[in-house]
């Protein structure tokens, strides 16, 4: 992560942080998070993603203090992610990486890192998911519809990235990223309620409706048909969407183009949302 950050848009030090600012966050998980996508120095889809932390906020003020609401516009947000790649050299006003905002505590905290290691790679070669972990979430479930700071159920699961699934046995999402598989000839990802995170990639692709010729729609995933799957990707804002080139152990070859047209119609999505 870099040095450089943002604290109420105040351009700060992280080492200079004092933890007592955060500590309902630090302590207690009271505070939620957004994760955006930066492409040389414009973010992507920030408006989507304010409206998320902003959300989530509501939902839940008497555990969260919120910062102050002139602070989540997006003028507000895109000022301050300015200053901070203006003032360090490290970033620089055409900076490609990750940003990250986080309210807590009655603040919100702008912090940036650089694009995953690995992102060309699995944009590529695509990512095996060879598990499931049954009984992940309860149907219904309403907390991983929120992006919270007590994140460490999916943090222990990312480098195996198994297939969450709930007590229903339905496909939920991955530990950092939504599902979306072709089942009957349509883009299909498990409804809100399976639970899953309403992920920003996997709400632009549902507002569009379709790709192509193909139609984008909410609905249950049995864990019995996964093996009816043609292909499957998992979408998430840092890197926008990835073909799984093998289920369960079960090769899905046409994911990675699958894949590829999915970022296409992102990244033209961003640039009309601006």
């Amino acid at each position: 992560m870099f040095s450089t950050v943002a604290v109420n848009g105040e351009v700060r030090r992280w080492e200079d942080l004092p933890l007592h600012d955060f500590a309902q966050g630090f302590f207690f998980g009271a505070g939620f998070f957004t994760t955006f996508r930066v492409d040389t120095g414009v973010p992507l889809f920030l408006v989507r993603h304010l409206r998320r932390l902003t959300e989530s906020l509501a939902a839940f003020p008497e555990a969260v203090r919120a910062p102050p609401s002139a602070l989540l516009h997006v003028d507000a947000v895109r000022a301050s992610l300015r200053r901070c790649l203006e003032s360090d050299s490290a970033l620089g006003s055409r900076f490609t990486g990750i940003g990250k905002l986080t309210a807590s505590d009655g603040r919100l905290l702008l912090t940036f890192r650089p694009p995953a290691p690995d992102a060309e790679r699995l944009q590529r070669e695509g990512r095996a998911v060879d598990t499931v972990e049954a009984n992940a979430y309860r149907h219904g479930e309403p907390l991983p519809n929120h992006k919270g700071l007590s994140y460490f159920r999916q943090f222990s699961l990312m480098q195996r990235l198994p297939l969450l699934a709930n007590d229903a046995g339905h496909a939920c999402e991955l530990p950092t990223a939504n599902l979306f598989m072709l089942l009957d000839g349509a883009l299909v990802t498990p409804p809100l309620d399976a639970p899953c995170l309403p992920g920003i990639i996997r709400a632009v692709l549902l507002d569009a409706g379709r790709i192509d010729d193909m139609p984008v729609r909410e609905d249950v995933i049995p864990l019995t048909r996964l093996s009816d799957a043609r292909a499957c990707v998992f979408t998430n804002s840092a890197v926008l969407a990835t073909g799984v080139t093998k289920l369960l152990g079960r090769a899905l070859p046409d994911s990675l183009s699958l894949a590829a047209r999915i970022r296409e119609h992102v990244l033209a999505m961003a640039s009309r949302e601006g």
